[in-house]
């Protein structure tokens, strides 16, 4: 089977959003030191290779919202597309504490194939549906670990990440999250929503495109049932606020 560095779920759909998962898997490409970063799988396996339970969240949403999903194929430690091409991270080389063998000794070639077989047609194929007629408004999803090593445990179940840039849909999020009184919401948590060049950067805000990124904590989406049930809890939200803020 032909290597294909990302999937569209529902390309034809005409819904309002465009929904994405810029971590969706932990797939190493055969080109890739023969599909192996030298990691074991348990490593493989969790927030340092791909965001846990993200792309069941986006395929479900997908399906709720009638809109389409895009998903990268590459784990993010082959090459990072939520980086700009001249971000130090984009290949990384030890993540939360994990050495990765295979990125130690990798070339500026390496580095460049890719960018030309994974980073760059990932890129354009968002482009592509992002200047759809009908997509009103980027939805971007992500998850997050606990706990990072050595560091203090993330109370939030779940962050609303945005930039000071627009906030068109992230404040009426948070005041509309701030309802589910069974949740801790993070702000801009658990961390800032915004690195120059990374995907909402270049699709979104660049176009003045409205935006919001959802993180969700990892431990709470790891099933497809947990999966269906967040994204079911939060489509009529997300219909709810981009009806009422009239983009």
């Amino acid at each position: 089977m032909t290597y294909s560095p990302y999937e569209i779920h529902g390309e034809n759909r005409k819904g309002q959003w465009l929904i994405t998962c810029d971590h969706a898997t932990n797939t190493v490409p055969p080109f890739v030191n023969g599909g192996d970063l030298g990691l074991p799988a348990a490593d493989m396996n969790r927030h340092i290779a791909y965001d846990v339970g993200a792309l069941g969240v986006c395929q479900v949403l997908g399906d709720l919202l009638g809109s389409p999903v895009i998903a990268s194929n590459f784990s993010r430690l082959v090459i990072d597309p939520n980086r700009g091409e001249d971000d130090p991270t984009l290949l990384m080389r030890l993540y939360d504490g994990t050495l990765i063998p295979a990125n130690r000794r990798a070339t500026a070639d390496d580095l460049n194939e890719r960018l030309e077989r994974c980073y760059r047609p990932y890129h354009r194929a968002y482009a592509g549906l992002a200047a759809q007629e009908n997509a009103r408004a980027i939805l971007a999803i992500h998850s997050f670990t606990p706990q990072l090593a050595g560091r203090p445990k993330r109370p939030w179940e779940i962050g609303v990440l945005y930039t000071s840039q627009d906030t068109r849909l992230a404040h009426p999020l948070l005041e509309r999250l701030s309802n589910e009184t069974d949740l801790t919401i993070g702000d801009n948590q658990p961390y800032s929503g915004h690195l120059p060049g990374d995907a909402i950067d270049t699709h979104a805000l660049k176009h003045g495109r409205a935006n919001i990124l959802i993180e969700i904590r990892n431990d709470l989406i790891e099933t497809p049932d947990d999966q269906s049930a967040w994204a079911h809890r939060l489509a009529p939200i997300l219909e709810e606020v981009l009806t009422d803020t009239t983009l």
